[in-house]
C-alpha cells in the first residue's frame, strides 16, 4: 500500500507499507542534481553530498553514519543528474532517530575550510580512480559530451577536473542554502511502518523546518534540434578490448504520458536485453561479428535521455565492419517487425520481476524516489507495469522508427592507441 501526503512546509512524503519484516528504509531525495549546477561549478552537487556527512549544529563529523551502524543499520548517499538522495536502512523502531538526524543536517550543516580542502581532495581522487584511470569511463564521458549540444546532461556528474579543483566553501554553502530545504525534498519511507506513524514523526522532525521562499524554479538549458550525426574515436594504450558504442537522443518518461517511453523500454529488451535478444542472435550467434551486444534505455529522467547500443567485435572483426553489421541489423529489425513470441516472453519476465521487487524495501523506495524527483507521480509509478504489458508490436516498431535517426546519434569507437583502423 502506498500513501502520499505533503507537510505544511511543502515537503512531499511517500509511505510504502511492507510489514513482512521489522525493517524500514528512510530516503530523502532533493530535487537538485548535477544538471542543475551553474556554469563553472560542475561537481558541486556531488561535492555537497560528501560534505553532508560533516559537522552539524548537533552532530560531529561522521556521527550520523556511526549511529546508524551502532543500531545495526546501513546508510549512504548518491548524486545523479536530476537528484541527490540520502538513505538509512534500520530496524523499524529506529525510524524516529533517523529522521531526527536527517532533519538536522538538512538545515544545520557547518563547514570549515579544512572540511572543504579534505573532501575536495577526496572527490578529486575519486575522479582519478573512477574516470582518469578507466578508458571506458573516459569514453563514456566523451560520448555524453558529444550527445548533448546544450543540456547539462553532457557534463559529468562528478564534474570536470579543472572546475572541481576550484570548488570552495562559498560554492558549497550557496548550493546548500538554496536547494536543501523541505520544499525541495521528498521523503520516502518503505517497510514496516504505517502512514500515521510516519506522518507523526515527519511532522515532528521535518515539519518544523522552514521552507525556502526563494527556491528558484527548475529551469535548465534545453537541447536545440539535432541535425547532424556525430562520431568520435578515443584511443588509449590501456584498452584491452576495442568496442563500439552508439547513442540516440530519446524521450524520457513524462507525467501522464509514458507510452512512448514504455515502447522504448521494451525495444531495448528486444534488441539487446540478453543472449536471446535480436542483436545477440544476429551478430553474436549467426554471423559471429560480435562477442557481446547490449541495448539500454533509462527513461527516468527530467529531460531527454539516451538510448544506447554497445557492441564488442569478435576476433578478427574490425570496428568498421562491426559498425556496418550493426547498421544492417537495425535496418533488418525495422523491416522484419517485432517477434510477437519474444515480446510475450519479455512481458512475462517483467511481470515476474515486478512481483519479486516487492520483497525489496530498498528497491521500492528507490523506484518511487527516482520517479518523483524527476517529475513523475505516484500514479505514474503504479501505472508503469500495466502500461508495459499493454504495449503492442506496432507501438515498438513505431518507437524504433522514430528513435533510430542518424541525425540524433553519436557513434564512438574505443580502441588501443596503436590500432590501425580508420574511420573512413
Amino acid at each position: 500500500m502506498v500513501t502520499s501526503f505533503e507537510l505544511s512546509n511543502g515537503m512531499q512524503v511517500v509511505v510504502v507499507e511492507d510489514h513482512r519484516a521489522p525493517v524500514v528504509q528512510q530516503m530523502v531525495w532533493y530535487k537538485i542534481g548535477a544538471a542543475d549546477e551553474k556554469p563553472g561549478t560542475s561537481g558541486i552537487a556531488h561535492f555537497l553530498e560528501h560534505l553532508m556527512f560533516k559537522d552539524t549544529k548537533n552532530m560531529k563529523s561522521g556521527e550520523l553514519s556511526a549511529t546508524v551502524a551502532a543500531n545495526g543499520g546501513q546508510d549512504n548517499a548518491f548524486t545523479s543528474y536530476d537528484y541527490t538522495a540520502y538513505f538509512q536502512r534500520v530496524a523499524a523502531d529506529r525510524l524516529g532517530l533517523m529522521m531526527k538526524m536527517e532533519a538536522d543536517r538538512m538545515v544545520n550543516l557547518q563547514l570549515t575550510e579544512d572540511d572543504i580542502a579534505t573532501e575536495r581532495n577526496v572527490i578529486l581522487e575519486e575522479r582519478n580512480m573512477r574516470i582518469e584511470n578507466n578508458p571506458r569511463a573516459l569514453f563514456s564521458e566523451q560520448m555524453n559530451a558529444a550527445q548533448y549540444l546544450n543540456h547539462h546532461y553532457g557534463i559529468p556528474v562528478i564534474g570536470w577536473k579543472r572546475e572541481m579543483e576550484q570548488l570552495d566553501r562559498a560554492d558549497a554553502l550557496a548550493f546548500y542554502h538554496t536547494y536543501y530545504a523541505p520544499n525541495n525534498a521528498i521523503l520516502v519511507v518503505s517497510g514496516d511502518v504505517s502512514p500515521d506513524e510516519v506522518k507523526t514523526l515527519a511532522e515532528q522532525y521535518y515539519g518544523v523546518l522552514p521552507a525556502n521562499p526563494d527556491l528558484p524554479p527548475r529551469i535548465r538549458p534545453q537541447e536545440p534540434p539535432q541535425r547532424a550525426a556525430r562520431r568520435l574515436t578515443l584511443k588509449d594504450a590501456r584498452v584491452a578490448q576495442p568496442y563500439l558504442s552508439r547513442s540516440y537522443l530519446a524521450p524520457e518518461r513524462d507525467p501522464g504520458a509514458q507510452k512512448q517511453a514504455a515502447a522504448l523500454y521494451l525495444l531495448a529488451e528486444l534488441l539487446g536485453g540478453g543472449q536471446t535478444s535480436y542483436l545477440a542472435e544476429k551478430l553474436q550467434f549467426d554471423s559471429h561479428t560480435a562477442v557481446y551486444t547490449g541495448a539500454f534505455y533509462n527513461g527516468v529522467a527530467l529531460d531527454d535521455t539516451t538510448f544506447d547500443i554497445v557492441l564488442v567485435p569478435g576476433p578478427g572483426v574490425t570496428l568498421k565492419d562491426a559498425e556496418a553489421a550493426l547498421d544492417t541489423t537495425l535496418s533488418d529489425f525495422i523491416a522484419g517487425g517485432v517477434d510477437s513470441d519474444q515480446l510475450d516472453r519479455i512481458k512475462l519476465q517483467l511481470r515476474a520481476a515486478q512481483i519479486y521487487e516487492r520483497d525489496n524495501v530498498s528497491g521500492i523506495a528507490n523506484r518511487y524516489g527516482r520517479a518523483l524527483a524527476t517529475g513523475l507521480s505516484v500514479e505514474d509509478v503504479q501505472a508503469w507495469p500495466d502500461l508495459l504489458q499493454a504495449i503492442t508490436e506496432d507501438d515498438i516498431l513505431q518507437a524504433a522508427k522514430d528513435l533510430l535517426r542518424p541525425e540524433t546519434s553519436v557513434t564512438g569507437w574505443l580502441m588501443r592507441d596503436d590500432a590501425a583502423e580508420v574511420t573512413q
